[in-house]
Parts: C-alpha cells; structure tokens; sequence
C-alpha cells in the first residue's frame, strides 16, 4: 500500500534521525508487537498504549540528557516526528490474519494520531493551576528534510513540568498539532481544547498555542483571522488550502464565530521577559478585505469593522487557523480564559551546514528559542 507523502519521504536522512533519536528501537518494536496481535480489541488497545509510549519517550528524552555519543541534543523534535510517521506506516501497510477494514485501519491510524501527539494524555493534576501549550510538526520538508519545529521541541520540554511562580504552583502539559488540512478539518484542535474550556477538573487556566513564525523574533499575534490564504506552500502532505490573500477561504469544519478574535494572554507582561538573542514583538497588523471591497489591505493596527480577514496577525496558514480555533473556543465556552497565540524564532542551520542533519548553531540556535519561549510563558502567569 502506498503511504501518505508524508510517509513517502522516509528514506537516509529520517533514518539517521531516528537512529541518533533513539526511536529507530520503539519503530521497529512497534512493528514486532502489532503481528502479534490476536484480535481487532487487542490491536486498538496497542495502537493507543504504543502512541502514548512514543509520546511519553519523546517527552522524557526532551527533559533529560540522552544517551550515547553519537545522540542528537535532548531537545531535538525531529525523532518524535520521524518515529511516528514510520509508525504510521507500519499501520497503514499491517495485514493482520484477522482482516482489517478501510474504515477500521482509519480509525486506529487515528487513535494513534492523538495518542502520539500528547492528545489523550493532557491530564491535569487536581490543586494546581493548569497551563496547555501547543506546538506544531516540522513542515516545509521539500525543501530541507533536516528541518525542525521549534514549537514543537518547546512543547516536549514543557510537558508535565510544575513552576512555582510567585508562590503559585503550575501545572503544564502540552500536545503537538500536524501541519495538515485534513486534521484540523476534522475538529482535531476542537477535540483537544474543548475539554480543557468546560467546567471541570481539566479546565485551564491559561491556553496558548504556538508555532514558527519569522527570523530572530517572538510574536505575540493579537488577531486571529477566521480564513486560509496561504497559496505558495501546501502542508506536510502537499495539500493546498484552498484560499488565496483575495480569496481566503474558512474551513469547512470551522465552528460559526466572527472574522476576527482577539487574544487575551497578558500581551504587554510578555512582550517583557527576556528573549536574547532575539526580540518580542506584540504584532497587531494583518491584511483584510474591507467591507465593500475586494482589494487585501495591509492593516498595521488591525481590522476595521465588516473587513474580511486575508490574513490574521499570525497570517494565512494553520498557525493563524489554531489561534482562531483555540480563541474561538475560548469565546464559545469560557471567554474570561488568557488565550492566544505565539510565533517563535525561525530554527536555522549554519549557512555552511547543506548535508548534515545538526550543527552547532542549529542546536545553540533551538536551545535559544526554547528558553526565550518559557521566559515569556512564565511572564504570562
């Protein structure tokens, strides 16, 4: 069976990856434990236990000093990614003797999707007060298939971690989205918010979503647009959204809700803390269509009523789209709730750096991010 495209770019450079990760070991015994299942239970229990395993390793690996010479830097994200689509592969290309339909390998492909992506495991202890942060895949690997995500190594470093701030203790745990249409059109980011928005022993008190934005600089996105524009770049796999900047277009799961949402994280705190080497921007332009009109308008102190969004502060692909979602849930079920979004730096190899798959400067350069990232998070609480 012929995987996604994603999967279809397996091949040397992931191999090395996994390999220096560690998680080549948990690939191939995923593989070895999913002949062995009896029945269609037993294989839908595994699905679930061996995507949480993944997670929970990748996670631990992120917070701890790995093992072996030859090992990539705890805070590499690329293993997580790599592992899991070998995974998924594995899933997809499963003959069990007891036979397996179309809808039922979907369904376990998806049961892994959220178990290895920290989805099924945001539970928050009772007596804390509770913060989730989202992070996203690696993308644009056509173009570099060494590349990673620093949202997503923020979000592995900050899973299960407990700060006491100003007498407070906080409770974090976080999940990493993928950077795929067909997910979110599916409600994935809905699925995952929506239970930390109601009443309850899982309601946060703080959501924040996250991705990779621009060179050298935070941004704190102030609004959210509810549309796609994105036409020069498609997601992981090779899928266009649909919209352009004079034609955006709203995603046909999109929950109804304004143009524009507003971020409510302590914008100004943040703007604060200290992300050296790089800088912090509290971004509020965005391109609208105004109302009666069909030319996009730069807008550098954001929407004017009745305009069409073209592009939120945190622009026209899915980092905007899981702003809106999360601030849209936000509306719709707690809207006293800090929510928002934040862009981190671009992650950068050395400009000399073509073949290998780390560097010094890439690695110093994550490092960098991750820790400008938890400066502002912690000036938000």
């Amino acid at each position: 069976m012929v995987g996604s495209v994603e999967e279809q770019r397996l091949g040397p450079v992931p191999a090395e990856i996994l390999r220096r990760s560690g998680f080549d070991r948990q690939v191939a015994a995923f593989g070895q434990l999913l002949c062995r299942v009896p029945n269609r239970q037993a294989a839908s229990a595994l699905v679930r236990t061996q995507g949480e395993a993944l997670w929970r390793a990748a996670t631990y690996r992120a917070q701890h000093a790995p093992d072996g010479a030859d090992a990539l830097p705890a805070t590499d994200d690329r293993g997580l990614y790599w592992a899991r689509i070998s995974m998924a592969l594995t899933l997809r290309q499963w003959r069990p003797d007891f036979g397996i339909g179309t809808a039922e390998r979907a369904e376990l492909l998806r049961s892994f999707e959220y178990a290895s992506r920290g989805i099924t495991s945001t539970r928050f202890t009772p007596g804390v007060r509770k913060i989730l942060v989202t992070g996203f895949d690696p993308f644009t690997l056509d173009a570099d298939i060494r590349i990673g995500n620093p949202s997503g190594a923020n979000a592995l470093t900050l899973d299960g971690q407990r700060w006491k701030v100003n007498g407070t203790t906080y409770e974090i745990q976080t999940v990493v989205f993928p950077v795929r249409y067909a997910d979110f059109d599916q409600n994935m980011v809905e699925n995952t918010l929506a239970p930390h928005y109601r009443p309850g022993p899982q309601h946060a008190d703080l959501v924040m979503t996250a991705s990779q934005g621009r060179a050298g600089i935070f941004d704190l996105e102030v609004f959210n647009g509810r549309r796609r524009s994105v036409s020069s770049i498609g997601d992981n796999n090779n899928v266009w959204g649909g919209g352009t900047i004079s034609a955006p277009v709203v995603s046909p799961s999109m929950p109804a809700g304004p143009e524009w949402i507003t971020s409510s994280l302590p914008l100004a705190r943040m703007a604060q803390a200290d992300v050296g080497p790089f800088r912090t921007r509290v971004n509020t332009s965005v391109l609208e269509i105004p109302a009666g009109q069909t030319t996009p308008v730069r807008r550098p102190d954001g929407p004017t009523a009745g305009s069409i969004a073209s592009e939120g502060t945190g622009g026209g692909y899915l980092s905007n789209e899981v702003a809106y979602r999360n601030t849209l849930q936000r509306d719709l079920l707690d809207p006293s709730m800090p929510a928002g979004h934040m862009h981190v730096p671009v992650l950068s190899f050395d400009l000399a750096n073509k073949t290998e798959i780390t560097d010094p400067t890439y690695e110093a350069n994550r490092d960098a991010i991750v820790a400008g990232a938890h400066a502002i998070l912690k000036a938000a609480l």
